[in-house]
């Protein structure tokens, strides 16, 4: 079984932009789906690569996720017919603590800007960047199925959980 380990952060700024080895395109396109706390996506990756993954929280650190390479036409197919879709250019940075990455959120999820650090235990320490200005490890209403659902764009100011000024 797969245990995906990861930090959420909200970030500030672009001072994480020297630290970048690399990038990627990301779209990714969610399913509406009746099982609860399930969700299940496909991944277009620079528009070459597909993956399908089914992921469920364990707990506020840790979610069992299952993910496999799909034909990039039928990705592509399921893109076209679903309704709930990011898109994100993904930031793979150098920093000594985990594998950070910065997903930079496009269309009405922009300006948003949010780092991830993959972990290989839940009691891992790390170092928190200055960029990072609010932890959101395990806040459900920013994780990218919830954005798929309803974009800050669209979400009510007042129910903003972040400054639109970042």
């Amino acid at each position: 079984m797969a245990i995906e380990i990861e930090r959420r952060f909200l970030v500030k700024g672009f001072k994480w932009e020297k630290f970048v080895k690399s990038e990627i395109k990301i779209r990714q396109g969610y399913f509406p789906t009746e099982i609860k706390k399930w969700s299940i996506r496909i991944r277009i990756i620079d528009n070459k690569e597909s993956l399908i993954t089914v992921k469920s929280p364990k707990n506020d650190v840790e979610n069992y996720e299952f993910e496999y390479k799909i034909p990039i036409h039928d990705a592509e197919k399921m893109w076209d017919l679903l309704e709930y879709k990011i898109i994100k250019t993904r930031y793979n940075l150098i920093l000594e603590d985990g594998d950070w990455v910065i997903d930079c959120f496009e269309e009405a999820n922009k300006p948003l800007i949010i780092a991830e650090v993959e972990l290989s235990s839940k009691n891992d320490e790390i170092e928190i960047p200055s960029w990072c200005i609010k932890e959101i490890t395990g806040d459900k209403s920013l994780s990218n199925a919830a954005l798929a659902k309803e974009p800050i764009a669209h979400r009510e100011q007042k129910e903003n959980q972040f400054p639109m000024d970042l």
